[in-house]
């Protein structure tokens, strides 16, 4: 229960309520030698109990629900895009050139699934798409050397580093100076009044996001974890795209359980009057790119809340919104590279990786328990409210901060593999096999009450 604690207190949570939480402990689950385990479990566990914390609020409940995270659920989701099926296709996961490389001193990370950031790797390195060409102009370049030359053309690599270097650099120093849940207020606008919902029963469960309107901007894993988090516990969810930047058709089919999903060009004149009307109405927005890429559409925290006072804003990064990489893009894959993690899993022969994408969706469920438990303390004090969280900051936890709960010596049971926590429906892409949510709470939801659909295939307005 230890990482649910820290977790808890990273939220301005009631130390009270973590004897809610319940928990099932695993063997096998998401082993590594990092604690990928404690901290998966904590953050899904905290996140359960933000929601069943604003569910008692607005159901008008004596008492918090129950929490009950367990492992063998936890560690199913965190692997969801793996199990994902359509119409009985297995997904396509990286691509050829999205792989760890030798250099000349040691070992860099590129990121290509999409084709814009291989037209700029293969630029960068004046190769072409060819893995015997990259393979062999990176065996002859130094780590440090590929990792600025791709950044400055817009591609996305990073170099090896240990746990020590990364601390000793500057955006680490920058990210360890941080709270692992940035939150705060933004305005004294007045308290929030949710109407009630109707507390769980037979033909029903509590759904403590019910009538909320979330604007998801997010892209890849942890954004639309958040979002799709948000979606099940009963938020109208609706996902904005730029027209131009298409998402991958099987990583949106796995993060759009319950959102509908639209696309607006904020740079014209139309898109953005139909942003605004949208925002007008909306109670929460949840950002997932750089932060200087949203600024210059007036999508930062204090412009937002200005617009559309009492809104609650989460931001979600790679590398942290300050340090000298606040400008750059990431991903989990990169920044497990960058900070130590893939040294640490590895060997003397070569770097390691977590069990599962872990970053990413460790943090998603630390920006939902973010925004529910900023929705809940808005209804006793008000004010708009920020919420921050990054890939690395998450990282510094998982590698600096969190500590082996006793309750993980032995464990309650063994992991059985996923089976248990996958189920099947219909949709319009095909029959889905999907992992359920881990998220779960006495009278709270089981599943999405909506598969997902195509991207861009919804209209740009509120249900």
């Amino acid at each position: 229960m230890r990482g649910i604690e820290q977790v808890w207190s990273a939220l301005g949570g009631d130390p009270a309520l973590v004897s809610r939480v319940s928990e099932v402990v695993r063997r096998g689950a998401l082993d590594a030698r990092l604690e990928v385990r404690e901290s998966a479990r904590a953050c899904v566990g905290a996140c359960a109990l933000a929601a069943a914390e604003l569910g008692a609020r607005r159901a008008g409940l004596a008492e918090v629900p129950g929490v009950r995270v367990d492992d063998g659920a936890v560690a199913t989701a965190f692997t969801s895009e793996r199990h994902l099926r359509i119409g009985g296709r297995e997904p396509v996961s990286f691509a050829p050139l999205s792989r760890l490389w030798r250099t000349a001193d040691g070992w860099v990370r590129t990121h290509a699934n999409y084709p814009h950031h291989r037209e700029r790797l293969l630029g960068a390195l004046g190769v072409p798409e060819d893995v015997g060409a990259v393979e062999s102009v990176l065996a002859g370049r130094s780590a440090w050397e590929v990792e600025e030359t791709v950044y400055a053309a817009g591609g996305l690599a990073v170099a090896l580093r240990t746990p020590e270097q990364w601390a000793a650099s500057g955006q680490g120093g920058a990210v360890a100076r941080r709270p692992l849940v940035e939150r705060g207020r933004l305005d004294a606008s007045h308290a929030r009044v949710c109407t009630p919902v109707p507390a769980s029963s037979s033909s029903s469960p509590l759904l403590p996001a019910a009538g909320l309107r979330v604007l998801d901007l997010t892209r890849v894993i942890a954004g639309p974890v958040a979002t799709r988090t948000l979606a099940l516990l009963g938020a109208d969810v609706l996902r904005v795209d730029p027209p131009g930047l298409p998402e991958l058709s099987d990583q949106h089919a796995d993060t759009g359980f319950g959102k509908r999903s639209t696309t607006l060009d904020l740079a014209d004149g139309h898109g953005r009057e139909t942003f605004e009307e949208l925002l007008g109405a909306a109670d929460v927005v949840v950002t997932g790119y750089r932060p200087e890429a949203l600024d210059r559409f007036g999508l930062s925290p204090e412009a937002l809340a200005a617009r559309r006072p009492g809104l609650v804003v989460a931001q979600l990064s790679a590398w942290g919104a300050y340090g000298p990489w606040a400008g750059r893009r990431g991903f989990d894959s990169l920044v497990q590279v960058a900070t130590g993690i893939a040294a640490v899993e590895g060997t003397s022969e070569r770097p390691g990786a977590l069990p599962a994408q872990a970053l990413d969706h460790g943090t998603g469920y630390l920006l939902a328990a973010g925004v529910l438990r900023a929705l809940t303390e808005q209804t006793y004090e008000g004010g708009s409210r920020y919420v921050r969280v990054a890939l690395a900051r998450t990282a510094r936890w998982l590698t600096d901060g969190i500590r082996p709960d006793a309750a993980d010596g032995a464990g309650d049971a063994a992991y059985p593999g996923p089976e248990p926590w996958l189920a099947e429906r219909d949709s319009r892409p095909g029959r889905l096999r999907y992992a359920l949510p881990p998220v779960s709470f006495t009278g709270g939801p089981a599943d999405w009450a909506r598969p997902p659909g195509p991207w861009g295939a919804d209209a740009a307005r509120w249900v």
